[in-house]
This record gives structure tokens, C-alpha cells and sequence, in this order.
């Protein structure tokens, strides 16, 4: 109960700030977190690197893009110049799977990183009644095996949408902006506090306490989900990657909450 109580108070002071401060500890933030081995004396200074963003192809729109071409059936021929997603307007046979559709694309919402989930939720379960195998059992093996690879993808899309940080992350990746996994994080006072979130989540004995940490938590995630918004929106890239790195952290305990409830 100590260990809740402290942790509560650390995450709301922690809830209050913004600012990143420089260490020289080192971590890997988009890896899952090895929570078993982190202990205070686990954590070895070392040379801090800036974090490498590659921005090739970066829109300063903020808008979301894909390449236009045009889309040719492969039963009949026909020629759109947008890209079919499911079916050949003309012949209505499956397509195969279009990479330049994006995931937004897919659902018919518009490109932004706030969503509507009810809205992803319904258009998800249409889009899988289209693609269920008996509606296409009488089909060729090519369009059953395109119908495969569609709903794969329909599902694909869904999963990355529907959680706050595979979302923020896919729309910087849309935006030109791929965030290197392998890069560091620099902030003691955050490694500190995952170390003790770690500690009270082992010592939690029972699903009250644990469900309070994961309350707590998720009000960080959220925050931090937050933040990103304001910064993607405003242009402001590089703050938008560490908000995504921080989201990370937050989304793991989550997990790990969940395994031990």
C-alpha cells in the first residue's frame, strides 16, 4: 500500500510537467521493457545520442499523404484513377491488396489523430462482413486468397488505430516522419519512475490496487496523448516523437497490469 501511495504521488507530480531534462542514462523506449531486471543499481551512465528522426519526404502540412496512380482490375481492365481498395468498380471482382491506400483511407475517416472509436469499430465489423469467407466461398482461389489478404489488412488497420500510441505513431509515419526504435531517451527522473511503477505493480496483492496504478497510468498515457496532439498540430515534430516515447512506457505498464489482474 506504501509503494501504491508513493507511486501515486510521483505520477502526479510528473503529471504536471512538460519539459524533458538531459541525462546521460540509457534506454531503449519502443522496446518492450524488460520490468524484471530494472532495479536502481541497474541503471549505468553512459554517452547520451540525440534522437535520429528520418524526415524524407516530410509534408509540413501536417496532412497525411499516399501516392497517387491509377488502378487497373486484373479481371477486366478497368482503369480508376483512384486505387480500389476491396472491389473493381466496374466488375466488382476482389482487388489485391493496394499499399497506397492508407489506413484512414480504409475506414472513410478523415486523416487526423483524434477519431471517433465507435465510428472505426462499425466500419471495421462492415468491412469483415464483406470479407467473411462465405460470402466469397464461390469465388476464384485468386480472389479468395485477395480476400485473405484484405481482411488481414482491414484488421491491420484497425489495431493500429484504435490504441493512442500505434495511432500517433502511423500518422508521423504517413507524415514522412519514421521514429527510430533503436534510439535513446533521456530523462533519469521518468527512468525512475517506471522503476517504481514496476515495484508497485509486484507488490500489488490485489486487483484494487493494481486497478488503481492502471488508473493512474492511464491518465499519464492520456496526457501524454495529449501532448502529442498539441505538438503534431502545431508542427512541432521533434517534441511530438518524445511525447511518443513517453506514451510507450506508459502503454507497456498497461500491458503488464493487465497480464497480472
Amino acid at each position: 500500500m506504501n509503494k501504491t501511495k508513493k507511486l501515486v504521488a510521483s505520477i502526479s507530480k510528473l503529471l504536471r510537467r512538460r519539459t524533458c531534462y538531459p541525462s546521460t542514462f540509457r534506454c531503449n523506449p519502443l522496446a518492450t521493457i524488460a520490468f524484471n531486471h530494472l532495479s536502481r543499481d541497474s541503471l549505468q551512465p553512459c554517452s547520451a545520442k540525440p534522437l535520429a528522426i528520418s524526415v524524407s519526404g516530410l509534408r509540413l502540412s501536417g496532412r497525411a499523404f499516399c501516392s497517387k496512380r491509377s488502378s487497373v482490375c486484373w479481371n477486366c481492365g478497368f482503369s480508376s484513377e483512384k486505387a480500389a481498395f476491396l472491389f473493381c468498380d466496374s466488375c466488382r471482382s476482389i482487388q489485391p491488396v493496394d499499399d497506397s491506400v492508407d489506413y484512414f483511407q480504409i475506414f472513410g475517416l478523415e486523416n487526423k489523430y483524434e477519431l471517433d472509436a465507435g465510428s472505426l469499430e462499425g466500419k471495421y465489423k462492415d468491412w469483415q462482413k464483406k470479407l467473411h469467407p462465405d460470402l466469397v466461398h464461390n469465388k476464384s482461389k485468386k480472389e479468395r486468397d485477395y480476400a485473405a489478404e484484405q481482411s488481414a489488412k482491414v484488421t491491420e488497420a484497425c489495431r493500429t488505430l484504435t490504441k493512442r500510441l500505434s495511432r500517433a505513431m502511423y500518422i508521423m509515419k504517413l507524415n514522412g516522419i519514421n521514429i527510430n526504435e533503436e534510439e535513446t531517451l533521456t530523462d533519469p527522473e521518468l527512468l525512475m519512475e517506471i522503476m517504481e511503477l514496476r515495484e508497485a505493480i509486484a507488490e500489488s496483492k490485489d486487483s484494487n490496487a493494481l486497478n488503481q496504478i492502471r488508473s493512474q497510468v492511464q491518465e499519464k498515457l492520456k496526457q501524454w496523448s495529449d501532448s502529442f496532439l498539441e505538438a503534431f498540430e502545431s508542427q512541432r515534430f521533434d517534441e511530438a516523437v518524445k511525447c511518443i516515447q513517453r506514451m510507450t512506457y506508459y502503454e507497456r505498464a498497461c500491458e503488464e497490469i493487465v497480464k497480472k489482474l
